[in-house]
């Protein structure tokens, strides 16, 4: 049985012509319970109301509850001296539900100016892209100590994007002497509790290139990078809420406008002073930006098909057709793919987040048309030389006296298919003797 916000969100991802495969993937469903709601009214479970040995008792336990902090072992010793004949397990769970376990109280952190960046990914549903629809990213990067604020969108999560976003940030608010990350998988490959952090490698030789150190939050424990967080659900309830998604292209325009105008400009709650007013004293503190940028390719080992293409992200990309069958290093940029054979560059595609396309380069067919007409060529002057041994001399005068020779030997032998050889090699006879060079004097 789903709940009525998850038959919402299937609903919708089906007016959006999500398929339910899809929409399971995104949902955390099984595609058959997707299937069962997809076009079906919501019905909730009715569950029939059973009573319980522990009903007649819940007003006291209640009381016991306000008077003293007991423990559910004690509120359950209590009621076998009251005649209770249940278990503790329904015991355990009433209190539990009376009185929620007590909150972990959080102190307020503080960082000096260009201490500390956060930053964190944030979600929002899915956006047209081509015929399909991809989920809809956000970026999000935060100066811990001015709160001013720098939001990316994107149309994945990869290694590329996140990178290239940092970069981005970076570019747009300074860079700090520290980057706090949760533990997402691109920056952190695993953090146990009492264990020293296994950064990514990749992220360890960006955050080098760039001058800062990785720094991540302890264990279930994402309270402390509270800023990013608190950014991120600034950014769903402010910037995206009644926002009707428009096309991809103009998102980011669109958020830089409001970053500018609304998020960096505000009071800020806990400051009580503008971002932009705290980033300007803070800049003095952030470093500069590497003027040599990081390549954040991601780095693939592919192989072209026979029909020289290869396939990235369901989507098939041409190479030279010199290539067909070779093994090929693919680099996946954000907006590019690159493709090298060894260290040599041999194809360039801007990168389509459609689905299932055929992405080509008509410079990559041409080698093979041309080898293929040649050798069409080839098989027609040897037909041609073939009619008989005067050819040979013909087509030397076709050569001298005409600049398309090959044009006039592929009509000769077109007008031997129709009539013949021996006719045309009789007009040709003659058409010799007079020095008379073209497949006009043939026909």
């Amino acid at each position: 049985m789903i709940d009525y916000a998850t038959w919402c969100a299937i609903r919708d991802g089906t007016a959006q012509h999500l398929t339910p495969a899809q929409l399971a993937g995104d949902l955390g469903l099984d595609v058959k319970t997707v299937r069962h709601w997809v076009g079906r009214p919501y019905a909730p479970r009715v569950r029939v109301q059973r009573t319980s040995k522990l009903d007649p008792f819940k007003g006291r336990i209640v009381g016991w509850l306000d008077a003293h902090p007991l423990t559910a072992q004690q509120v359950f010793q209590r009621l076998g001296e009251a005649g209770y004949e249940g278990g503790i397990s329904i015991v355990k769970d009433y209190v539990r539900t009376i009185r929620p376990p007590r909150r972990e109280a959080f102190l307020t952190l503080a960082f000096a100016p260009g201490e500390l960046a956060q930053v964190d990914w944030g979600e929002c549903g899915t956006i047209a892209a081509g015929n399909t629809h991809r989920r809809l990213s956000f970026f999000v990067m935060v100066l811990a100590y001015s709160r001013q604020l720098y939001v990316e969108f994107t149309l994945s999560q990869t290694m590329e994007h996140f990178l290239a976003a940092h970069i981005n940030a970076f570019h747009a608010l300074g860079v700090p002497q520290k980057v706090m990350v949760d533990n997402l998988r691109a920056a952190v490959l695993r953090h146990v509790r009492g264990e020293p952090v296994q950064f990514n490698p990749r992220y360890l030789d960006f955050a080098r290139h760039y001058g800062f150190q990785s720094v991540a939050c302890n264990v279930a424990k994402g309270n402390e990078k509270g800023r990013v967080e608190r950014g991120v659900g600034y950014v769903k309830h402010n910037f995206l809420n009644g926002l009707d998604l428009p096309d991809f292209a103009a998102l980011n325009p669109a958020v830089q406008v409001w970053l500018e105008s609304v998020a960096n400009v505000r009071l800020h709650r806990e400051t009580h002073r503008r971002p932009v007013e705290l980033w300007a004293e803070e800049r003095a503190h952030l470093q500069p930006v590497n003027p040599r940028p990081f390549d954040v390719g991601r780095v693939l080992a592919v192989r072209a098909n026979r029909q020289f293409r290869i396939t990235f992200d369901s989507n098939r990309y041409s190479v030279p057709a010199r290539f067909a069958g070779s093994q090929v290093t693919l680099k996946a940029y954000p907006d590019r793919l690159c493709v090298y054979h060894g260290t040599a560059l041999i194809a360039r595609h801007g990168r389509s987040y459609d689905r299932h396309q055929d992405i080509a380069d008509p410079d990559h067919a041409k080698a093979l048309l041309a080898q293929r007409r040649h050798a069409h060529d080839a098989q027609v002057l040897q037909r041609f030389l073939g009619l008989s041994p005067l050819a040979a001399n013909y087509h030397a005068g076709l050569l001298e006296r005409r600049g398309n020779a090959l044009a006039h030997v592929r009509k000769i032998v077109a007008l031997a298919d129709i009539h013949g050889d021996d006719a045309v090699v009789r007009a040709m006879t003659d058409a010799l003797a007079f020095e008379a060079f073209s497949s006009e004097y043939i026909a």
